[in-house]
């Protein structure tokens, strides 16, 4: 059987060619020893049992046929938080910070600040909020069950306590209730969007990714919402594509929110906008 040193440098001359084979067979291998990065630089010489060399083969094979490292692990890394994912959700993204990033500039931790996360998927975006804002109540909503549960597994695991997942199509949970904050990464790609046919997005949930209207209909319809739902001087913050920033400004605009802005991925692309709604 090979060392350890051997099975990455195997797995990282089979998946030549694709975004990060190094790092990707570094993960993969993570997964099946369930150790540490640290233990895999430590001991390279030691060998791999014949289950796990199997196991490794196969799991690298999938990855090679392009399945996201994150559903082949079950996790991934945002905000510092570990959290399990499952093909029910998007994948949590680095330049998704920027809206946690943004939304943290906008609030205050007081006991009586209230946020809620529409379509929260793994409950990236509420479950980094609540680890910040540990007076805060953040509530989260999905459509689907598997997404809501698996929200609701992960504020359990990260025993963040000020999280409550709801399972409905994104206000509806919530009639009569206001908040300090709305946020929501929701569907926004173009049905039509070539890029739909390449790398990760291939594997994820279509229903999380692409709305009507070149994208604009859950945003649209958002936007409308969110003056019924948040408290005075609240604001409404949206993760969007890099070509919706004047679509998105507009129906903010039209919408009555003031100071309404737009801020980039750390790509230099635009990708977050909101806005104060004075009521």
């Amino acid at each position: 059987m090979p060392s350890i040193a051997q099975a990455q440098e195997w797995a990282k001359q089979a998946l030549a060619g694709g975004e990060s084979p190094k790092v990707d067979a570094k993960v993969i291998l993570q997964h099946v020893l369930q150790c540490e990065q640290a233990y895999l630089l430590t001991w390279p010489e030691r060998t791999l049992t014949a289950e796990q060399w199997q196991n490794y083969q196969q799991l690298v094979a999938k990855r090679l046929a392009g399945e996201p490292v994150a559903y082949i692990v079950g996790s991934r890394e945002f905000w510092s938080l570990a959290l399990k994912v499952s093909p029910a959700t998007l994948i949590p993204r680095p330049d998704t910070e920027v809206l946690v990033e943004q939304s943290l500039k906008k609030l205050i931790n007081h006991a009586d600040t209230k946020i809620v996360d529409l379509g929260t998927g793994t409950g990236a975006i509420a479950l980094a909020l609540a680890s910040e804002l540990p007076q805060a109540s953040v509530y989260a909503s999905d459509l689907r069950d598997e997404a809501a549960a698996l929200a609701k597994e992960n504020a359990a695991l990260l025993k963040l306590a000020n999280v409550e997942v709801r399972q409905g199509s994104w206000f509806a949970p919530f009639s009569e209730q206001k908040f300090d904050l709305v946020v929501s990464n929701p569907p926004y790609i173009d049905p039509q969007d070539p890029h739909l046919s390449q790398g990760d997005v291939r594997f994820e949930p279509s229903s999380a990714l692409t709305a009507e209207q070149h994208g604009l209909a859950d945003i649209q319809h958002i936007v409308e919402q969110a003056p019924c739902y948040l408290k005075s001087d609240g604001w409404l913050m949206l993760e969007h594509g890099y070509d919706q920033k004047t679509a998105v400004q507009q129906l903010l605009i039209q919408a009555g929110f003031k100071d309404v802005f737009t801020e980039q991925d750390y790509g230099g692309m635009d990708r977050v906008s909101g806005g104060r709604f004075s009521g």
